[in-house]
């Protein structure tokens, strides 16, 4: 059952009770990744395989998404930063536990493309916050996973 979860803004990515903080170097300039991120939401099932459905809503200030295993998302876009950053707040679930969720797409250009930074940052019951920390090993790997995928896709040399 869907349930809506407490409203925070930005700012909770630094004071939630449980954060999650990974980062990669990709070859991808910023602005290719932040066109993945933010502007191709439909795209993100082909590189993120824990997405198993996405799509832009409300123009893009929202979106909906479907992982694998039938947790949804509704989301609001709380933070549109071309090439720097893209972050949205969930807004309804049906993920048991779950209080509050903002998830932060962090890019910074170095010498090589681009670091990516995923911030999970979560708010839930006992038990959630528990099988989050637990499950940290888990979502880094997607993480890593997913941004190496993103990396290919974008590469000048990728196939079609």
């Amino acid at each position: 059952m869907a349930h809506r979860l407490r409203t925070v803004g930005l700012d909770f990515v630094e004071t939630a009770p449980v954060r999650l903080v990974f980062a990669r170097e990709v070859a991808a300039s910023p602005e290719a990744v932040y066109r993945a991120l933010a502007e191709d939401v439909g795209g993100w099932p082909q590189w993120f395989s824990a997405v198993s459905a996405a799509r832009s809503t409300d123009g893009g200030a929202g979106r909906h998404i479907r992982l694998r295993g039938g947790t949804r998302f509704e989301e609001t876009v709380i933070a549109a930063e071309p090439n720097e950053v893209y972050a949205y707040r969930v807004d309804v679930t049906n993920a048991p536990g779950l209080r509050a969720l903002v998830e932060e797409w962090r890019l910074v250009r170095d010498f090589s493309g681009t670091r990516v930074q995923w911030t999970w940052a979560a708010d839930g019951t006992a038990a959630f916050r528990l099988g989050l920390r637990l499950g940290r090993a888990g979502l880094g790997r997607a993480f890593r996973d997913a941004v190496t995928r993103l990396d290919h896709r974008l590469s000048p040399t990728a196939a079609p």
